[in-house]
């Protein structure tokens, strides 16, 4: 951190940010001193030093109250930001007095969580009961956005065709985490359940119910279809991978799943699963990270069990 920065990070004052942030919501300093139990002149004060402080305007003051300026929206982002970490921290904080020995941010993508980290961290936690694990379902793009922002410690995800963001997502290390492969789901009574494989050229001319937009595997899909010079008929997208096989079922479309987690779903509705033979099939999941060896203690040892390998494919 250079000096100017450090000198910054001093000179800022949480009880102004939080003063700050009650005016911004309340769009009164009045209302925010009653709220905060403070008189409204030192609330006045605070904001004016505070003001000192960026060397800026934050608020147009006027007789209804007051509105944000372009730096004052700005602040107000960051230090919503700020606030919440501190919030974080402290529960986070407060679990190690309860026992908790450490907490491991995760974020990854529906094909890992379907298929592979159920059992994967069920096996950790019987062995680490005292490491704290937060999970959130994201999108490919979104997890690698998470981890370069620092909001999770690793990532699991496809890292084929996702946006690279500028030139960030390259500046990310990578482990390989499993292996799978994608199939075409389709009605047992559909035209291609006569085969056993198909290429995805042939899918390309029946409806697809497909997975969101951003979902690695309607990335993949867009891309085949682009390079095939095709249009994808992306008439129905859904969120789950049991929804997708719910409407295949009723014939509105076909779809791709993973193998696995077809196997997984095994029952939802008469349909058979084929083979896709293109190579773009068969998908690496990989976790992501920042820095491996700035990870925490607890983080490292949740990456090193999740690439054992008793958890390879």
């Amino acid at each position: 951190m250079k000096n100017s920065e450090r000198s910054f990070a001093r000179r800022i004052d949480l009880t102004s940010l939080q003063l700050f942030v009650a005016v911004c919501e309340l769009g009164s300093i009045g209302r925010a001193a009653e709220r905060e139990f403070i008189a409204a002149s030192a609330v006045s004060k605070r904001l004016s030093d505070l003001e000192a402080t960026v060397d800026t305007a934050l608020l147009y003051r006027h007789s209804r109250g007051v509105t944000l300026t372009p730096a004052g929206e700005s602040l107000l982002h960051h230090a919503r930001n700020v606030l919440y970490g501190l919030e974080r921290m402290q529960g986070e904080l407060s679990e190690y007095a309860d026992g908790v020995r450490g907490h491991v941010r995760i974020h990854a993508n529906m094909s890992a969580i379907v298929q592979f980290l159920p059992e994967d961290l069920g096996a950790f936690a019987r062995k680490h009961g005292q490491v704290k694990i937060d999970l959130q379902e994201q999108l490919s793009p979104a997890v690698i956005a998470a981890v370069q922002e620092g909001t999770a410690d690793i990532g699991i995800c496809s890292m084929a065709h996702v946006p690279s963001n500028g030139q960030a997502a390259p500046t990310l290390q990578r482990r390989p985490y499993r292996e799978d492969r994608l199939v075409v789901v389709v009605p047992q009574q559909h035209a291609l359940a006569q085969s056993d494989s198909v290429a995805f050229a042939d899918v390309l001319e029946w409806d697809i119910v497909s997975l969101q937009a951003g979902s690695s595997i309607s990335l993949a899909m867009r891309a085949a279809a682009a390079q095939a010079g095709h249009a994808l008929h992306q008439r129905i997208q859904v969120t789950s991978l049991d929804a997708m096989c719910r409407m295949i079922d009723n014939g509105l479309g076909v779809g791709l799943i993973p193998d696995r987690a077809f196997e997984l779903m095994h029952g939802v509705g008469h349909l058979r699963a084929l083979e896709l033979r293109d190579d773009w099939a068969r998908r690496e999941l990989s976790i992501v990270a920042r820095d491996f060896d700035a990870l925490p203690v607890t983080a490292r040892l949740l990456v090193e069990h999740l690439c054992t390998p008793a958890h390879a494919s």
